[in-house]
Order: structure tokens, then sequence, then C-alpha cells
């Protein structure tokens, strides 16, 4: 069996009920949950301006793999949830303020019906896999 560690609420990420922020698993590959637009407190950061929810989001990742002792650097996979397609630049424009375009990772975008609230736009998970 794999021994795993779970990080729950890393700091500056409001805590998470019913799943771990990130999980730490053998050989060093980080799976970081999806982040929503979400501050420390709990409180939704930037209701209907989808930049503004990108951007926390992407604040909220950092935070989650500096956690797991990563960084976008180590980022292999992303994971776009958006309601509506339209909010995918600024998602481009908030990923490009940590991961340069001569290193992006692989990724998916997926429209959804809905997310866990109406008031979230996007939700983004990570996959990232650590030197040694």
């Amino acid at each position: 069996m794999t021994e795993l560690t779970r990080i729950s609420a890393p700091d500056g990420v409001a805590p998470a009920a019913q799943y771990s922020h990130v999980v730490i698993g053998t050989g060093r590959m980080v799976a970081v949950s999806g982040q929503l637009a979400l501050a420390e407190d709990g409180t939704v950061v930037g209701e209907g301006d989808p930049a503004a929810q990108a951007r926390q989001v992407f604040e909220n990742l950092r935070r989650c793999l500096a956690a797991a002792g990563a960084s976008f650097d180590d980022v292999v996979k992303l994971t776009y949830f958006v309601t509506d397609m339209a909010a995918m630049p600024a998602i481009r424009a908030a990923r490009a303020a940590h991961i340069p375009d001569d290193r992006l990772p692989a990724a998916s975008a997926v429209q959804v019906a809905a997310l866990v609230r109406p008031e979230f736009l996007m939700e983004i998970e990570a996959l990232a896999v650590v030197a040694g």
C-alpha cells in the first residue's frame, strides 16, 4: 500500500471539509484538488469576474503546491472546469503570471453545467511531479 500524506488546509487556503487540498504520494507526485476562488477566510473572490477568480485560483494553487514542496515549475497537468468557455482567456492570463509559455503543462478544459456553488465560474486542479 502506498503511503500518502494529506494536507487539508495549507497556509493561506480555506480549510476543506470533504477532501484534502494536497495529496503527496510515493515518488513525489503531488495532486492538488480543484481550487476555487476562495480567500483564506473562505469568502468568494471576484463574484461574476472571471479575471479576479482566475487570479485567486492560481494563488490558491501556488499555496497548495508550496505546502507540498512544489512549485508551478513542477506542474505536469492542469485541468480546467469552467461554467463558460468565455472564461478561458482570463484563465490563460492568470496562468501566464505563473507559468511561462515555454514550460506549459499538459492541460484539459471542460465546460460544466455547474460547480459546487453558483458564484464560482471555474475550478482548476493540478498534478505535479517533484524531482528526487
